[in-house]
């Protein structure tokens, strides 16, 4: 049985993560964990201490917070009555991060799936906060869905690499799950500047094929383009259904995502994006 948990504010970016999910996991036994987090905007607790009634103040934002979180419950069961797929609701007076990442730890949870943008998301930002502070802090495979996005089934994954971690079970699991699934074809695309690969990338490479040995997949060299290029110029010419990346610190990925570009980068993501810890 997979363990998912599914981050939500009730937005419709956040319905439409739920929905891509229930539907990617649809013949697997899973249990999945909807999730609200909720602070009161005007709480703090100097004023708690003195005002002791802010505390009814909280309750009602707690009932608020469950009543919306039992109706998204309905809403699934209502419109995908899928006997394999159990609902567990979570409201949490806590800060989302800390939260995910408790109950990660907890429910041994297999991949986190939220939207790309919260409720007050707009069409100039790539990411919303939540969902960058996810991929950086927690310990698990993060599938964040574009707003928007139509269920499509995962034919064609793209996986850009540049040979630079020693790939381990962990971190090919989550796509070879799918692949058994879906019978996927894995897009390897390893990004050249004209130099050879070092002896640890052909380490690294070679790796990478044994852990895949018995899934489809091709490996496509392309030089003199930027990640972002590379990436935008092979979903030109090949339907990508997903795209799949490592989040290892001191790679392209790091620079992709975590610099001070996280809002501005050279693309405009459409399709599902999961991210893989380097480090569990």
């Amino acid at each position: 049985m997979k363990n998912i948990l599914l981050p939500t504010d009730f937005s419709e970016n956040s319905w439409n993560a739920i929905k891509y999910a229930l539907q990617l996991f649809k013949n697997e036994t899973c249990k999945f964990y909807l999730l609200n987090t909720y602070t009161p905007v005007i709480y703090h607790v100097e004023y708690v201490l003195v005002e002791p009634a802010q505390f009814g103040m909280i309750d009602n934002v707690r009932e608020i917070a469950l009543k919306n979180l039992e109706d998204f419950k309905t809403r699934i069961k209502s419109e995908f009555k899928n006997p394999k797929h159990t609902i567990e609701t979570i409201g949490a007076f806590n800060m989302l991060i800390p939260e995910i990442v408790e109950i990660v730890k907890d429910k041994a949870i297999d991949y986190v799936v939220m939207g790309t943008k919260g409720a007050t998301g707009t069409n100039e930002i790539l990411f919303g906060s939540n969902t960058v502070h996810v991929f950086k802090n927690v310990k698990c495979p993060v599938l964040a869905i574009p707003d928007g996005f139509e269920f499509e089934t995962p034919h064609e994954i793209l996986f850009p690499t540049d040979y630079a971690i020693t790939y381990e079970t962990h971190h090919v699991k989550p796509i070879i799950d799918i692949n058994k699934l879906y019978q996927t074809r894995i897009h390897i695309l390893y990004l050249t500047y004209g130099y050879d690969l070092s002896e640890k990338q052909e380490e690294n490479k070679l790796i990478l094929e044994t852990h895949l040995k018995k899934e489809t997949y091709l490996i496509h060299e392309v030089g003199n383009q930027t990640v972002e290029e590379g990436i935008t110029n092979f979903q030109s010419k090949t339907r990508v259904n997903m795209l799949v990346m490592i989040n290892n610190k001191h790679s392209f990925f790091e620079n992709l995502f975590f610099k001070n570009t996280i809002n501005q980068i050279g693309f405009h993501l459409k399709i599902p994006f999961l991210v893989i810890p380097a480090k569990l």
